[in-house]
């Protein structure tokens, strides 16, 4: 089954919760299970479906394991969907987390999409095996010089899906559906931000630093000069790509920690970019 258009998108959902109105994830987290299950379901890209054999309506795998897990709880307002390939995994292939917000719109909290086949990189944990907490409270030098060295960004333990295109596209019409007008996301890492420009994101706050951090890293710019080579993450040359910015910004280049980049979607894509001529 490829990808839902708009309308199947939309009559799929009404069919889901009975017609009414359900405006926000607390209204939706009183269905039934299953409808909740499927209607959470909507929102995993076909392609992992197809790339990874998992049956779309029992959600198991082709030895009949599910490995699609949903959390949403009556009277809760979050919900948070699981996909592994194995049930044991200790990797997902698909995590997201989203929440109704204090003014009645729906926000991402969280979203992973990984190749769970590809080689993991320890960046989540220290030496000693402690939680990184994404570099906030530690860090494994070691291991996050290998994921850079093999092309992944900050944050990443195995290589992405490239899926995010899918992803946005889903949340839209899941939004549409819902009667919302938006879905919020706070990008946990700059190449998040850029790539969120990409498919169609604008600015709740944080663009004025964003334009600021292109206008640093460039050529006589502060955050240019500071690639001086003094750590294996602030390398010349690094200013030209997203990832390479991205890296810097996680080794501490910008002085304070990234925070303050809030972003949304409606249902037609802005034109934002605040770091024109990009490379990846």
């Amino acid at each position: 089954m490829g990808q839902q258009s708009g309308n199947d998108f939309l009559e799929t959902f009404r069919e889901l919760t009975g017609g009414a109105p359900h405006h926000n994830i607390q209204d939706l987290n009183r269905l039934e299970d299953a409808a909740k299950e499927r209607l959470y379901g909507l929102l995993i890209p076909e392609k992992i479906f197809d790339l990874f054999g998992i049956d779309r309506r029992t959600f198991t795998n082709p030895r009949g394991e599910k490995v699609v897990e949903i959390k949403a709880f009556p009277r809760s307002t979050f919900a948070v969907i699981v996909v592994r390939e194995n049930p044991g995994d200790r990797d997902c292939i698909f995590y997201l987390e989203i929440e109704d917000t204090p003014l009645y719109k729906i926000e991402i909290n969280f979203l992973i999409i990984n190749d769970p086949r590809s080689p993991r990189f320890n960046t989540d944990v220290d030496e000693t095996g402690r939680r990184t907490k994404f570099a906030t409270v530690r860090r494994n030098i070691p291991e996050e010089i290998r994921a850079m060295e093999a092309g992944l960004s900050p944050g990443q333990v195995r290589r992405g899906l490239r899926l995010l295109r899918d992803f946005v596209s889903l949340a839209e019409k899941f939004i549409t559906a819902m009667g919302q007008d938006m879905v919020i996301a706070e990008p946990l890492t700059y190449n998040t931000a850029i790539l969120f420009e990409y498919y169609g994101f604008n600015y709740i706050r944080g663009r004025r630093r964003m334009e600021e951090i292109n206008a640093g890293f460039q050529p006589g710019g502060e955050l240019f000069e500071k690639l001086d080579g003094s750590t294996p993450f602030r390398r010349p040359g690094m200013e030209k790509t997203v990832r390479g910015r991205a890296w810097a910004i996680h080794d501490g280049i910008l002085g304070e920690p990234w925070r303050g980049i809030e972003m949304y979607r409606t249902r037609e894509p802005a034109n934002v970019c605040t770091f024109p001529g990009w490379v990846y």
